[in-house]
């Protein structure tokens, strides 16, 4: 995530409705995206491997990884970076943030 980028937040659910250890499929403007809970906080990626362009928000997390279901890869899911091949390239993160008890995720502006 660029540090420099601006976003626009989007209401997605209520902090209630996705308990601890879940993860909500959804989409904006045609990206598909995983949020998930984890120990407290919110973290959301892009939900395509770069790997192989198949789903990988059904794979297992281990610790702060998700592990793709089909060949293996890893990503780190506070971040969307790489961290087992045969992925080499980082998948989208999303910045997350909540609002009087609503899970909003930060879209990307276009330049």
């Amino acid at each position: 995530m660029d540090n420099n980028q601006q976003f626009r937040y989007i209401q997605i659910t209520s902090a209630q409705e996705i308990p601890d250890g879940e993860r909500l499929f959804f989409e904006v403007d045609g990206l598909p995206i995983v949020l998930y809970a984890l120990n407290g906080q919110y973290f959301a990626t892009g939900d395509e491997c770069s790997h192989d362009g198949g789903p990988i928000g059904d794979g297992e997390i281990e610790g702060n990884e998700i592990v793709c279901p089909r060949h293996g890869a890893r990503f780190d899911i506070r971040t969307g970076k790489v961290t087992r091949m045969p992925a080499v390239t980082d998948i989208p993160s999303y910045p997350v943030q909540v609002t009087d008890g609503r899970i909003e995720i930060g879209i990307p502006l276009i330049k």
